[in-house]
């Protein structure tokens, strides 16, 4: 599976723009974008697996949502959400994400704050080579 991101400049806040072979894979490395937000260097190994699932009426929701259960458990649990997985589904309307994310303890990592994920300019779009996203981050 091809999966990759890229941190972009966005006026006072950060984007990730990414993609992926199929939209599970976009869904994750946006997430794997915000994680390199936070932090310039996330060690290789250490962290338990934690798993995350959100239902939402849209796409766009879906990841917003998503993003936002990181954030949370990033607070909650005090972990950066890295080598994360996801699986998207659209059934009778609903669309599920399933993920997973390694929780790096936050004090093993020097992390800058990322206060929420944003609708701004938000973009899900179906290309012929996979899944391309682009969300704001509100820093």
């Amino acid at each position: 599976m091809t999966r990759r991101f890229a941190l972009r400049e966005h006026t006072a806040d950060v984007a990730v723009e990414a993609h992926a072979d199929d939209l599970g894979g976009a869904f994750a490395a946006v997430a794997d974008g915000m994680a390199a937000a936070m932090c310039d260097a996330v060690p290789e190994s250490g962290g338990e697996r934690f798993d995350v699932a959100v239902s939402s009426s849209t796409r766009e929701r879906a990841l917003y949502d998503y993003l936002d259960q990181l954030i949370y458990e990033r607070d909650v649990r005090g972990v950066l959400p890295v080598d994360n997985e996801a699986r998207v589904e659209r059934t009778d309307g609903t669309w599920t994400v399933a993920a997973s994310a390694r929780g790096v303890p936050l004090e093993a990592v020097a992390a800058r704050d990322l206060k929420a994920v944003t609708y701004s300019e938000m973009r899900i779009e179906r290309e012929d080579d996979g899944w391309r996203a682009y969300v704001v981050f509100d820093v």
